[in-house]
């Protein structure tokens, strides 16, 4: 099955940009970032930030966004059955040369996860011009259900400093 992107979650004043690999079938379902409500992402971001994690989705973006922090994903595009990134095939990067130069406050990129990082340093980072190809980048752990292996808590120890260290 095709998969396609959303749109960036970004304000031109963002600092920080979050980058998954590509929605899910639920997050596609329900057209939300991060929308399997077994990810960690928004209960994350609701910690570190301070907002009650069951905030309508639209009220979850603008809190976000308010902190300057911009989600996206890699994959413009590619086919994958299911959910699994283990299974993405026949991917199309996004155009992250006019993201960058819309978004010319972005000073950290975090990874959420393996997948999303590995992508973009074999697909991305290459056709990437200075000063963008030079953005500090960070992998952080997948808030994904299924990297169960790693606790909640220790999830957060290591995305919430990775975050507010840059406000």
């Amino acid at each position: 099955m095709l998969s396609t992107c959303f749109p960036p979650l970004a304000r031109r004043d963002a600092r920080i940009l979050i980058l998954g690999s590509l929605p899910g079938q639920m997050s596609l379902r329900l057209n939300q970032y991060y929308g399997q409500p077994r990810n960690a992402f928004w209960r994350i971001m609701a910690a570190t930030f301070s907002f009650p994690p069951d905030l309508p989705y639209s009220d979850r973006v603008a809190a976000l966004q308010s902190h300057h922090i911009a989600a996206w994903d890699v994959c413009a595009s590619a086919f994958r059955p299911g959910s699994l990134d283990s299974n993405l095939s026949d991917i199309v990067i996004n155009d992250f040369h006019v993201f960058f130069k819309t978004h010319k406050a972005i000073r950290l990129i975090c990874f959420n996860g393996q997948t999303s990082e590995k992508l973009y340093r074999r697909n991305a980072l290459p056709t990437l011009p200075r000063p963008f190809a030079e953005i500090p980048t960070r992998q952080l752990p997948s808030t994904s259900p299924a990297h169960a292996g790693m606790t909640f808590a220790r999830k957060l120890a290591q995305w919430g400093p990775a975050l507010t260290d840059q406000e």
